[in-house]
């Protein structure tokens, strides 16, 4: 995946809108407000030496430490909450997994809306 089908895919989920809180070298999607990926540009402050393309991402602390041990391309999230967000270093893995691990954040923030407003995206939890 190059960093124009992860914004494209990720843009393509019910509700999900983007802005730029952050700088102008993050792309923030969210949900009802609430961030689950944080897509970086390059350069700017959230530079690293020598980084390849990466995005951040939500999920649960579980589920973190599963894919950072199976996955060289999952790291901790470089600067987010370390439980909660891990750095997916999207050009190094299959599509088909930072397509299911983009799903399983936005289900994750789903799952923790108020129920009035959860009902609006029922069925992507169901997918």
């Amino acid at each position: 995946m190059n960093i124009e089908q992860v914004r494209e895919y990720t843009l393509s989920l019910p509700g999900v809108t983007e802005d730029q809180a952050f700088g102008e070298d993050i792309l923030n999607f969210r949900l009802e407000g609430k961030i689950f990926v944080c897509l970086w540009l390059g350069g700017g402050k959230y530079d690293m030496k020598g980084s390849a393309s990466r995005l951040a991402m939500k999920l649960s602390p579980e589920r973190n430490v599963e894919l950072r041990e199976q996955f060289s391309g999952v790291t901790p999230a470089y600067h987010w909450n370390k439980k909660h967000w891990s750095d997916i270093y999207y050009e190094q893995l299959d599509e088909s997994l930072v397509k299911e691990w983009i799903n399983e954040s936005y289900r994750l923030i789903v799952s923790k809306l108020p129920k009035t407003i959860r009902g609006r995206y029922i069925n992507v939890l169901n997918r």
